[in-house]
């Protein structure tokens, strides 16, 4: 085999085992970015989870508060 040919082999093999890395290394950082975004969309979910059910609370009080002085307005 002629040098020629070795060296284009060898660039091949350069070329094609970069790119690989490349690949490799875009596809990890892609799914740890992906993980951190559904990271912070669960604990978003959870923060509106939360607020529902703290709104529905607010809205007893509230009913509660009415009920209450209701009861305590004097006669007249």
């Amino acid at each position: 085999m002629t040098s020629e040919i070795i060296v284009a082999l060898l660039g091949l093999v350069g070329t094609l085992s970069g790119s690989f890395l490349g690949v490799v290394a875009a596809s990890k950082l892609t799914q740890y970015r992906l993980q951190q975004l559904e990271d912070k969309v669960n604990r978003h979910n959870h923060i509106i989870e939360r607020t529902y059910v703290l709104e529905g609370q607010m809205q007893e009080v509230q009913h509660d508060i009415k009920d209450l002085k209701q009861f305590h307005r004097p006669n007249n």
